[in-house]
């Protein structure tokens, strides 16, 4: 059996998903066969396989660090929120069904445990190390009972814990030290330690506090993770996406033109695969934020509805908004629009849903020439195509069939005007089709804007994955990391009694 480490966080968005990232890179680096492996990921950002299987795309982006083709063995069980009471369960990479919260963890997710450690057993008997993720933090006590991606992945699997916590938020000693004085002394015998992620200023002034947390918990710091911009990639959650002129990070280098280019993405509910504009905000003088007002459309060169996983939730919000409206209003005066996925059936004139909503018939935007009808059966595809005279790679994720009826053909969906829809995700991750349709936005604009020649956003994402690599290279004690990951579970460490200082 290979080496292998699971990396938990003290809480939600602690760093987990590009701690894991960088040390898988800095692995690869090394020359070490590594693969990533999350048992239960809740994501409304995923990614489809080769093999047709759907991913959380954080670990999509954790096998490109690793160098390897993703598979559904990297992440078993993905959950898609379809609300805050249901999400619906996708197991090894196909959807088997809606479940409440409390019949998840009620039975279900424990029943899941077998094919999680056979998914486990698979890639460690295939790769020399194993990097694996938790979710949320290991002291959810609560849910320990039927946990299988924390404490009880690691214990059944005798993985080595290294825990995460985000000192920018503040309360990270506490942080730390809670997390592990909350867990059994079973559970607690498998926390080697601490990484400390996010932070700001001289580390001389945290190395006392490193001592004292060293001699109350008998657990070392295997490192301390600078802040840096930007490295944010592929986050799980568009539900955590803020507003109020929330700016996606962009690349910093001035536009190629005399203009840039201002890109407003509707926040609609549900939103999934937010991630698709990243490659607009990696262009030099383009400028991506989310909005939920229609007067923040107004200066917009380009408006993007992108995916949900709630269509007619996401339509009701448009309307209740004002949005919708305006995005008539903005499709009637020819200014630019796309609509992906979610937002591609939004903008068609009709919605058949007795399988999301079960809402039955629904009146679209009736902007595009497209009639919507639900299918049970999800289509998980990776298409190749053709659109403004450029190549275009992408992958499909949805239970909406669409009838096109009009309209000029675009991908797999239509364009009417300045009006484009299309299910294809991924699809402005080409370079060379992402420079034509943003010459046709800017065009449109009125915008003196020029898109870069030489932006290529698979290069951008492995300097990002790079930069992932270097943090660990340069600021973990990677000596004592692989020594972790290659002897497994740590023993000896003292037992922290609950609530009490030791």
């Amino acid at each position: 059996m290979s080496g292998g480490l699971l990396v938990a966080g003290t809480t939600s968005d602690a760093g987990k998903s590009v701690v894991t990232a960088g040390i898988c890179r800095w692995l690869v680096r090394q020359g070490v066969k590594v693969a990533p492996f999350k048992a239960q990921n809740m994501s409304l950002n995923s990614f489809v396989t080769r093999e047709g299987a759907e991913i959380g795309r954080a670990q999509a982006m954790q096998a490109q660090a690793c160098r390897i083709e993703p598979t559904a063995l990297m992440n078993p069980v993905l959950l898609k929120p379809g609300g805050e009471q249901s999400s619906q369960v996708v197991l090894m990479g196909k959807p088997v069904g809606e479940l409440s919260a409390r019949g998840y963890h009620g039975g279900r997710q424990q029943k899941l445990l077998g094919t999680v450690l056979e998914c486990l057993a698979e890639l460690r008997g295939t790769y020399d190390a194993v990097i694996c993720e938790g979710a949320g933090s290991p002291a959810e006590i609560n849910l320990r009972r039927t946990d299988i991606v924390n404490m009880g992945i690691a214990r059944n699997a005798g993985l080595p814990v290294l825990v995460v916590g985000d000192i920018d938020r503040g309360g990270v000693f506490a942080s730390f030290f809670g997390t592990v004085a909350l867990l059994s002394e079973e559970d607690q015998r498998l926390v080697a330690g601490f990484l400390v992620n996010k932070f700001r200023g001289d580390v001389s002034l945290l190395e006392p506090g490193l001592d004292m947390l060293h001699g109350l918990t008998g657990r070392r710091t295997f490192g301390v993770l600078p802040f840096r911009h930007g490295l944010g990639i592929d986050e799980e959650d568009g539900l955590r996406v803020s507003l109020r002129g929330t700016v996606r990070e962009s690349n910093t280098a001035p536009p190629v033109g005399e203009d840039v280019l201002r890109v407003a993405v509707c926040a609609i509910p549900l939103m999934s695969n937010f991630t698709d504009v990243d490659a607009l905000a990696a262009e030099p003088g383009v400028v991506v934020r989310f909005v939920d007002r229609p007067e923040e459309l107004a200066d917009a060169d380009l408006v993007v509805i992108p995916g949900t996983r709630g269509t007619v939730r996401a339509l009701e919000w448009l309307r209740e908004r004002g949005l919708a409206d305006a995005l008539r209003r903005r499709a009637a005066e020819q200014r630019p629009v796309l609509g992906v996925c979610g937002g591609f059936q939004i903008l068609g004139e009709r919605i058949e849903d007795e399988v999301e909503s079960r809402a039955g018939t629904v009146d679209g935007l009736g902007v595009l020439p497209v009639r919507v009808r639900f299918a049970r059966e999800k289509t998980l595809t990776r298409p190749v195509g053709e659109a403004l005279g450029e190549r275009v790679e992408g992958y499909e994720i949805h239970h909406g069939v669409a009838d096109v009826t009009g309209g000029e053909a675009f991908l797999d969906g239509c364009r009417v005007g300045q009006t484009w829809g299309t299910h294809w995700h991924g699809s402005l991750e080409s370079d060379g089709f992402r420079r034509a349709f943003l010459r046709e936005v800017a065009a449109a604009a009125g915008r003196r804007f020029v898109p870069a020649e030489d932006t290529s956003f698979a290069a951008l994402r492995e300097e990002q994955l790079d930069r992932l690599g270097d943090l660990i290279e340069q600021h973990a004690d990677t000596d004592a990391l692989w020594r972790l990951i290659e002897s497994g579970a740590p023993q000896g460490l003292p037992f922290i009694p609950p609530g009490a200082p030791a």
